[in-house]
């Protein structure tokens, strides 16, 4: 029983991680409306900005370094969909082609990772972190730490598009961009507003994800990739709701079942949980209306 409780809290850190990078990647889906293979890699890019700024070069804070790293990969990701993906989308009509065109870059951004920071394992300056007992969990500071920065976001993110003019353009845009645009609404704007957010959370959550691994490497992030797939699409695409639940439901299915199996098939959890999914209710969980 001890063992459950123990893969329960490891699970909750795990959907914390999965959350943030699940809301990212279905902002930037719900206005764009085609999926982004490199996320993967925008996760890992994030995570080495806070590498060099906590243990290369500036040897900052690790959450200082966090904030740094994440916003200049929101940056490079605005860039990114201008001078790359953006073009695409307008030439081809069907998203099919800028879904090869993100596996490319996906390709390119891995090699320049390796380029620049060596396939070594890298890990960030951070003090040694003692074990405590919360109830039932073990738990590192820096845990208690992601669960509280993604419980953050999450209700940033929550109140931002329930509240905010900008929330509200955002939605409209998401449900039909076409309208939105004969509505007044800057479309242009909006979409470079949203690439940023979705880049920054890509940055925390590539980050978040290295500092409860306790090691990063280039490839971190697309392995992590199809397990926030699989989250996205279990909530339902599109769904910002739908990607918070999801992400619990694969955290803590990924987690929990290790107590139970070899600890190496715990991904495959998630494989087996998507596919049922797809199965049985393939617009997801909690798919929002018109996003299928």
């Amino acid at each position: 029983m001890q063992q459950f409780w123990l893969s329960v809290g490891f699970g909750v850190v795990t959907a914390s991680v999965l959350a943030i990078a699940a809301v990212g990647l279905s902002l930037q889906f719900g206005i764009t409306n085609y999926i982004n293979f490199a996320y993967g890699d925008f996760m890992a890019v994030g995570a080495f900005f806070t590498y060099d700024f906590n243990a290369l070069y500036f040897h900052l804070n690790v959450w200082i370094a966090l904030v740094i790293g994440s916003l200049l990969m929101g940056v490079l990701a605005v860039l990114i969909n201008r001078l790359i993906l953006s073009p695409f989308a307008q030439r081809f009509d069907k998203p099919f082609y800028v879904l090869i065109v993100t596996f490319g870059l996906s390709l390119i951004m891995l090699n320049v990772v390796y380029s620049i920071w060596s396939a070594n394992i890298r890990s960030y300056n951070t003090p040694i972190q003692m074990v405590r007992h919360i109830g039932p969990f073990l738990l590192t500071p820096n845990q208690l730490i992601v669960m509280g920065i993604a419980i953050a976001l999450m209700i940033s993110v929550s109140v931002m598009l329930k509240t905010t003019r900008l929330g509200k353009m955002m939605r409209a845009m998401s449900d039909n961009a076409s309208l939105a645009m004969t509505s007044g609404i800057d479309t242009k704007r909006i979409t470079t507003i949203t690439w940023f957010l979705s880049g920054t959370l890509a940055g925390v959550a590539g980050t978040v994800l290295a500092i409860t691994e306790g090691n990063l490497t280039p490839a971190s992030g697309e392995l992590f990739l199809f397990v926030i797939f699989a989250a996205v699409i279990v909530g339902g695409v599109g769904s910002i709701y739908g990607a918070m639940a999801g992400a619990v439901i694969i955290g803590l299915a990924t987690e929990i079942s290790a107590a139970f199996i070899n600890a190496s098939y715990k991904l495959d959890v998630a494989f087996v949980i998507l596919i049922l999914t797809l199965l049985f209710r393939p617009s997801g969980l909690f798919a929002s209306p018109g996003k299928a």
